[in-house]
């Protein structure tokens, strides 16, 4: 509705001046209108005009003689289109990524290069899969090279009066036996440190009953008492058969008791 409005007022305007000045009906703009972000390149007679730009706000437009582009100033952004790239280690992979970039210098956007969003675009393209071309498969998905997108962009850019604020890496696409064989290899590294974790869990076990056995065994008293235990841990499972070990002490002493009985 504000824009609307606007145009209407520069619409009156105009009308209002060309009238003034006895002009004909032709299509003639004597002044313009820009928002707070947008800016107008004005050159006159094919040359710039001193300062460069007007705006924002209300300005004056020779009529026949000046020309004008009007540049925005605001952060846009696009989408690149998905890439794909060969990385170093020889993998085929798809890319996709956003851009935001912005004009820093709206008369350099305008007199550098004939259009400043649609060159940064490919410029965008073309960088990414430059850069990413360098990186090996794990590098990409580990690294995400944004800040080095950034950077080779600012490069080309700049002599454009193009900023670019922020590079995003949207997405990395494997090819799908890939991501099975990576599948297949994630499992089996999972599985073998499950295995050596549990080999480094018996291995203390063992270590830890290797020395209650040395202890126990030293002492006669240790042992009844754990001969004892474990004798109750069983009557307390209410288990219809208890098997009790016999004392080799008492099996010797029978033992030899017998013999001594043969003899006589």
């Amino acid at each position: 509705m504000n824009k609307k409005k606007e145009e209407d007022k520069e619409t009156k305007i105009n009308l209002f001046l060309k009238k003034l000045l006895l002009l004909d009906d032709q299509e003639i703009k004597l002044f313009g209108v820009y928002r707070e972000y947008e800016r107008a390149v004005i050159m006159r007679l094919g040359r710039l005009i001193s300062g460069g730009t007007k705006g924002p706000g209300l300005f004056m437009i020779m009529p026949c003689i000046d020309t004008f582009k009007m540049v925005d100033l605001r952060v846009l952004s696009f989408d690149v289109p998905p890439q794909e790239i060969l990385s170093r280690d020889s993998v085929t992979v798809s890319v996709e990524a956003v851009i935001y970039f912005r004009v820093s210098n709206p008369v350099i956007s305008v007199t550098n290069v004939n259009d400043a969003q649609f060159s940064t675009k490919l410029l965008a393209q073309t960088t990414l899969r430059n850069v990413l071309g360098t990186r090996t498969l794990s590098e990409m998905l580990s690294e995400r090279d944004s800040m080095v997108i950034e950077q080779a962009l600012a490069e080309g850019t700049d002599p454009w009066g193009v900023k670019v604020e922020r590079v995003e890496i949207k997405d990395i696409r494997l090819p799908h036996q890939l991501m099975r064989a990576m599948a297949a290899e994630a499992e089996a590294a999972r599985d073998a440190r499950a295995l050596v974790i549990h080999a480094d869990g018996e291995k203390h076990a063992s270590r830890r009953l290797a020395e209650a056995a040395a202890v126990i065994g030293d002492s006669k008293v240790s042992l009844q008492l754990r001969y004892l235990q474990t004798l109750t841990n069983v009557a307390a499972e209410h288990n219809q058969t208890i098997v009790v070990p016999f004392p080799m002490e008492v099996a010797r002493y029978y033992a030899q008791h017998w013999i001594n009985e043969l003899h006589i």
